[in-house]
């Protein structure tokens, strides 16, 4: 696979562009991304689904524009896909051809159930998630995929899109038709025979737009769309005041912003709708579609379109790209984990805290990359937003305050208070930052030393392979938590 890959997602609505780079065999980060409101099914609903020549032209030219940022960004191969408007268009033939002849791009149509599998994709290999549905609703359609114990199961495309149901039902004032329609076409979802999961992964522009009203609303201090999480009973009188606003004001004041304007009353009447019929619970909103499933069935064809198992796209990332020495993460990554488990009769953390705790002690050195004064507070500021894919916002906050206070004195709970909504106990993160300072501490001197971990009740014995004056001094200054004694051996 190229190292530099484009990939153009031409929806009803809107047009899409990413560019991810490769950074090693399965690790990859984003370098550009370019939407275009093109509205290229504007119209088409109220002429035999036929494309209008202002929309074909709005889309040809924003390709255009595409095309000449994937050059410049040296792009080695571009995918294009196109979705419900092409599809359901009778004359898109006259688009595909003149695209491949002006501009030497090849569009692939993809089917309802090709866009609802890369979307369901998407959020399989970049959520940390093993069962939940896939919701994507775009300008002419909606996109169904049901995962469970971690594999697809089944998709389904509904035409109940924005645009589409905005020219046939809401333009018209016919609400409460446009609700029967809806409800009707989510009968095909229950026709399938399947358990409908209570999680719904929430993917595209209305549904991100609805997130970030709840963000606002909420004053959540993390500016995070990606794994953000909330339960639709809390947030349904705020997605009714979104559907029942009067006027562009009001959107305006719920924080829609005007680009938005046209189509989130729909979309979010059709979201609304959907959590309804399926009875979802939560919902985790998605900052991956079909554009990352495109390129992930690409990067993993030979792989069965999933990752393997334990890989961590972020982390392998970032020590692609900002890690000092390979050798170094590795040892602090082993070294943590034995630290982790010599300790656990002491502090009873889940497991998950481990793998938070090797997280961190590998990535604590890209601060060093980035500047080497202020090492934790730069490494905290950028793993906060560093690690897009693989974690919800609540583990992304762990790893980043691990590293933060990977020092001699222990956090404080004034120390967390910003955080506070997504952190664990003031205990547990005090044993979290004790646990990497130690780890740090044990091989400052970059010797990798062999050491052996022994608790015996309340003290850790330490046994070195030889004696280290840093390390002995650094200890005394160490702050412990529980009343922790430590010898060294």
């Amino acid at each position: 696979m190229a190292k530099i890959t484009t990939i153009i997602d031409i929806g009803s609505n809107s047009m899409r562009m990413v560019v991810l780079q490769k950074s090693s065999r399965f690790a990859f980060h984003l370098i550009n991304e370019t939407k275009s409101r093109v509205k290229i099914s504007e119209g088409c609903y109220e002429n035999n689904g036929n494309l209008q020549e202002l929309p074909m032209q709005r889309a040809f030219n924003s390709l255009k524009s595409f095309l000449n940022i994937s050059k410049s960004l040296k792009s080695r191969k571009v995918i294009c896909v196109a979705t419900s408007a092409l599809r359901d268009a009778p004359n898109s033939k006259v688009f595909l051809t003149r695209v491949k002849k002006e501009l030497g791009l090849s569009i692939k149509i993809i089917n309802g159930e090709k866009e609802a599998y890369y979307g369901g994709v998407a959020a399989l290999n970049l959520l940390h998630n093993n069962e939940f549905v896939t919701i994507d609703i775009g300008g002419g359609s909606t996109e169904f995929c049901f995962i469970k114990d971690a594999v697809i199961q089944k998709t389904i495309s509904l035409d109940i899109g924005t645009v589409r149901l905005n020219e046939i039902f809401f333009g018209k004032g016919n609400i409460k038709e446009a609700k029967e329609y809806i409800k009707k076409n989510i009968e095909k979802i229950f026709e399938l025979g399947i358990d409908i999961p209570k999680v719904a992964v929430g993917i595209g522009g209305s549904i991100r737009a609805v997130t970030k009203v709840i963000m606002k609303n909420r004053s959540y201090n993390l500016d995070v769309l990606h794994g953000y999480t909330y339960t639709v009973q809390e947030q349904k009188d705020l997605i009714s005041r979104i559907i029942n606003a009067n006027n562009s004001d009001e959107l305006k004041a719920l924080g829609i912003k005007k680009d938005r304007f046209d189509t989130i009353k729909e979309g979010t009447f059709i979201f609304n709708a959907i959590l309804e019929e399926l009875k979802i619970e939560k919902v985790i909103t998605s900052g991956v579609g079909v554009r990352e499933g495109v390129y992930l069935c690409d990067l993993l064809r030979n792989s069965n379109h999933k990752f393997p198992s334990n890989f961590n796209v972020s982390v392998r990332s970032l020590l692609d790209r900002f890690e000092v020495d390979s050798n170094q993460s590795a040892y602090f990554g082993n070294n943590a984990a034995k630290i982790f488990e010599v300790l656990k009769p002491l502090h009873n953390l889940d497991d998950k805290f481990k793998t938070f705790l090797i997280v961190a002690s590998k990535l604590h050195s890209i601060g060093t990359t980035l500047n080497f004064y202020k090492v934790n507070d730069n490494a905290f500021n950028f793993i906060l937003n560093g690690l897009n894919y693989d974690f919800l916002h609540t583990s992304r906050v762990i790893v980043a305050h691990t590293i933060k206070f990977s020092k001699k004195s222990l956090p404080t709970k004034k120390d967390l208070f910003e955080y506070k909504e997504l952190l664990p106990s003031l205990e547990t993160m005090q044993w979290m930052s004790f646990m990497i300072s130690l780890n740090l501490m044990i091989n400052q001197d970059f010797s990798k030393p062999k050491v052996e971990y022994e608790l015996d009740g309340e003290t850790l014995n330490i046994k070195l392979p030889e004696y280290s004056f840093l390390i002995e001094s650094s200890l005394d200054k160490l702050e412990k938590p529980n009343n922790l004694n430590i010898e060294i051996l």
